[in-house]
């Protein structure tokens, strides 16, 4: 009977051992689940951290870019210069970011943040720029249209200054004193018409200073040349000169007349005292310095 209780007894040891060990085994199992299960989950967290680190670095670039195209886009100095300051701390969170651990979750999201900042940041410059792009645009339309009614009134002037150059001119030439009616007759010493050289004495010069109620009355100083056919001028004297288109020139005979506006006829004379030949003589007329008429005339021997 004793043994019988003694056996039982030993059976219950065996039983409650196996059952501890069962036991533990199963908690083991537990653990090493459990300790497999976090790993898992880590290593998830720490490749969810590393993308999250990757699309924050590309954000970052994208801003430095953007901050470098908008530096070169702009005029403004003061604005530049806010623009360079901005990428600075751009490149300085892309290397915080590179140098921080995956599974540092709270300098993660401090990083974030920060980029969430700087983009909001961005996001006023741009409508900065934009505003700064529409007025220098609105500039270059005022320009462009001041450019044009620049132009228009520069073209204006000088229509005007040559309508007024012309109207000068008309005026000028309306005021200009006309000779008509010119002849020119050789006399001999009686005063009559001589046909040959020889018997020349005289050559005698009509005209009329034609009636022009715009020229300036007042005494005028008539000056004849009498030109040979060589165009050489017949002259008294080499010092009798008077200014035409601003040089000084030769002039053959001159008188002085008084002008009234009305028509006034003139008479001068030429004494012959040098050789003449044969051949085709011309009289010029001039007064106020202008060129007031010219007459041809044949000589034969």
């Amino acid at each position: 009977m004793d043994a019988e209780k003694k056996e039982a007894k030993e059976i219950n040891k065996y039983s409650l051992l196996i059952v501890a060990v069962i036991v533990l085994a199963l908690i083991a199992c537990g653990g090493g689940y459990y300790i497999f299960h976090q790993n898992k989950q880590m290593e998830q967290l720490t490749q969810s951290f590393d993308l999250e680190k990757e699309m924050m670095a590309d954000d970052l670039n994208e801003l430095s870019l953007q901050y470098e195209g908008y530096k070169f886009s702009v005029s403004n100095d003061s604005l530049v210069a806010q623009l360079s300051t901005e990428q600075a701390k751009v490149q300085r969170l892309l290397e915080e970011l590179r140098t921080v651990k995956s599974t540092n979750a709270k300098e993660i999201a401090r990083l974030k943040k920060e980029i969430a900042t700087l983009r909001k940041i961005m996001r006023n410059y741009v409508v900065q720029i934009d505003s700064l792009n529409r007025a220098n645009e609105q500039l270059k339309v005022e320009k462009h249209e001041a450019e044009k009614k620049y132009r228009q009134a520069s073209s204006t002037a000088a229509s005007l200054k040559k309508e007024k150059e012309q109207l000068t001119e008309r005026v000028t030439l309306a005021s200009k004193l006309d000779a008509t009616g010119i002849t020119v007759t050789p006399v001999n010493s009686r005063g009559k018409l001589a046909k040959r050289i020889k018997k020349m004495e005289q050559f005698v010069v009509n005209f009329r200073i034609a009636k022009n109620v715009t020229a300036q009355v007042g005494e005028k100083e008539i000056y004849v040349r009498i030109m040979k056919p060589d165009d050489d001028i017949l002259v008294k004297s080499r010092g009798d000169v008077f200014t035409f288109e601003g040089k000084e020139i030769n002039y053959s005979m001159k008188k002085m007349i008084e002008y009234e506006g009305e028509e006034v006829p003139v008479t001068m004379y030429w004494n012959i005292e040098e050789y003449l030949s044969p051949g085709t003589y011309r009289v010029d007329i001039f007064a106020d310095g202008n060129l007031i008429g010219k007459k041809s005339f044949e000589l034969k021997d």
